[in-house]
């Protein structure tokens, strides 16, 4: 979800008695507030195992990231290409939905299929530089979902208007569910090429002394933060239980990040966390359009967006099929999950003369997803409050939607 989520109109303010919850307290639960109960199952499933990659940990994350991971990197697309409620968009923001992403394309695909007599580098330094690019990004835009649910969820409870509690969402998003995670990262050395762009950095005189003084200030920090933004809430006029629990749940990922003993249980969090909320949002935003009378294709992908249930299958299945093409620039060769649904097909895959154009592919795809999220939720707009009210609709009493 872009920082620019919600904005002084960016829902209305819910009527009493309704939940202040973005479905239902179950709903939010599973797909937006998990690590409030994923953080005790990791820590229970990886008990007695120096290496939470052998541990069941490892079996979940795969079972997780089959239908979410490039599920939820496609699922601003489908929001923006595949749904009634957003097609006017499609329309009328053609440099946003389409000139930029297919820009994007052909800048990817220029950079790494380029000849050498075009472009000077060799093959890795121009992968090099563009994982540095979207490590950068992908960490704001991480942030940015968060700052984005605080916000969704001050909304629901009546507050979206309030100035001082959404400035201090958005530091406390970017420092904590941002900086704090990047600086964990680095110190856990679990960034990619971090050898030829942090560490440097740090130098090796005083080192230690600065990886403690880090490790122990980011500690303090998201307590100090996390309480800070726990008593503006408790002392508001209207406490709302569920971003109570959200800034709960961010900071107990974080501190997953600096005090785990394994880098992998993070990894399980931070991730699943993220792409359950995108894949969550956008199977009610979905849902938001009106049932075209036009070709058979926009009925059927109609009836689907009207079923959050069916948008998820569906995002889950294709997320399936893209893994083998995707995995290729997301992991490295030790980490790979494709090789267990799809054998040695995948592993031809990541030998073959293909692997450039599969690189371009995976990092044009994860650059216009940072882009079609910013575009798909900036409520700021009229126009994409319109389109994705099927989320922005208060839910009613029962705490469900009629259309998932």
């Amino acid at each position: 979800m872009s920082d620019a989520a919600t904005t002084n109109a960016a829902a209305p303010a819910p009527a009493a008695g309704t939940k202040r919850w973005i479905k239902g307290p179950a709903w939010d639960l599973v797909w937006i507030l998990n690590p409030l109960w994923l953080v005790p199952l990791l820590l229970l499933l990886s008990m007695d195992h120096e290496d939470a990659r052998n541990s069941p940990v490892d079996s979940l994350f795969f079972l997780l990231a089959v239908p979410l991971w490039f599920g939820h990197r496609i699922s601003s697309a489908w929001l923006a290409y595949a749904t009634p409620g957003y097609r006017p968009l499609l329309a009328r923001q053609r440099m946003r939905f389409v000139v930029a992403p297919l820009a994007i394309v052909a800048a990817c695909f220029a950079v790494l299929l380029a000849p050498e007599s075009l472009l000077p580098m060799p093959l890795l330094e121009r992968v090099f530089c563009l994982v540095v690019l979207d490590y950068l990004l992908v960490s704001h835009h991480f942030a940015a979902q968060h700052f984005g649910l605080l916000s969704l969820y001050r909304a629901r409870a009546g507050r979206a208007s309030a100035p001082f509690v959404r400035r201090l969402d958005r530091c406390f998003a970017l420092v904590v569910g941002g900086g704090i995670v990047v600086v964990a990262q680095a110190l856990s050395g679990s960034i990619a090429f971090q050898e030829r762009w942090i560490d440097p950095w740090l130098g090796e005189v005083g080192s230690e002394w600065l990886a403690r003084m880090l490790h122990d200030g980011g500690i303090a920090l998201v307590v100090l933060l996390s309480g800070l933004v726990l008593c503006v809430e408790l002392l508001a006029p209207r406490p709302s239980l569920p971003r109570m629990a959200y800034v709960l749940a961010l900071a107990a990922m974080v501190l997953m990040a600096l005090v785990a003993r394994d880098p992998f249980l993070f990894l399980v969090l931070w991730s699943v966390q993220h792409w359950s909320a995108a894949m969550g949002l956008t199977s009610l935003a979905a849902g938001g359009g009106d049932t075209p009378s036009g070709t058979r294709w926009q009925r059927l992908l109609a009836a689907v967006n009207r079923r959050g249930w069916a948008v998820l299958l569906v995002l889950g299945v294709i997320s399936a099929l893209l893994l083998p093409l995707l995995e290729v620039e997301a992991v490295s060769d030790d980490y790979v999950y494709a090789d267990r649904l799809f054998g040695e097909a995948a592993w031809w895959l990541r030998s073959s003369p293909f692997v450039p154009a599969l690189l371009a592919l995976g990092f044009a795809s994860g650059f216009i997803h940072y882009l079609l999220d910013r575009a798909a939720f900036r409520f700021s707009s009229p126009e994409v409050r319109q389109a994705a009210r099927g989320l922005l609709q208060p839910p009613s009493d029962g705490g469900s939607a009629s259309h998932a």
